[in-house]
């Protein structure tokens, strides 16, 4: 993997909603890698350098607001000829119980407005890191629950999901996504 893209929304109101477990996802590898994130207006969002196993890894998160990520994403992978198969997207699933973390390559947008933006300026071949947020059990009350924080509880398993996938970033960021798969699809969270 050379770009690890977290999904979001910019600025402080969002910051704690459930919409932006993928930034939550990318500052918490960055500290756990010791880098920092600066604004880069050319890629549309905020960017982190890291060099792992001597390679050169960058992490994005696009200050594009959610229903346009994909041009940040294009932005960069253009600019460093990162192949659509180098890159890892991770967003909040709303068809996953807070917790449950899946690790898979492709398929289609399910909905997310994020991961459709990307589809539309790259394809959906990227890799997708889905973190579990639950679903409101109604379709037309999603819009409000996805852009407000969880409650304790649901945060406490989102969080515990988010460490799980980080303690296998080293074999996602090898390309050892069998591995990660591995492990991530056969523990058992709390829930």
């Amino acid at each position: 993997m050379k770009l690890l893209v977290g999904l979001g929304n910019p600025g402080g109101k969002y910051e704690s909603t459930r919409h932006n477990v993928g930034f939550w996802w990318c500052d918490q590898l960055a500290t756990k890698l010791g880098v920092t994130f600066e604004h880069q207006s050319k890629f549309f969002g905020d960017v982190a350098r890291a060099k792992v196993n001597g390679a050169d890894l960058r992490l994005l998160k696009p200050q594009t607001f959610m229903n346009e990520s994909g041009r940040a994403v294009k932005a960069i992978s253009s600019f460093y000829d990162i192949d659509v198969s180098e890159i890892l997207v991770v967003h909040d699933e709303l068809d996953l119980e807070p917790g449950i973390v899946r690790l898979k390559q492709g398929g289609g947008h399910g909905g997310h407005n994020g991961i459709r933006d990307v589809g539309r300026h790259l394809s959906l071949s990227c890799w997708r890191l889905r973190i579990g947020i639950g679903h409101p059990g109604d379709r037309h009350k999603v819009s409000d629950y996805v852009l407000r924080r969880p409650e304790y509880t649901d945060e406490s398993l989102i969080q515990e999901g988010i460490q799980r996938s980080l303690d296998v970033s080293p074999n996602i960021m090898a390309d050892s996504m069998s591995e990660a798969m591995l492990v991530l699809h056969t523990s058992n969270p709390k829930l």
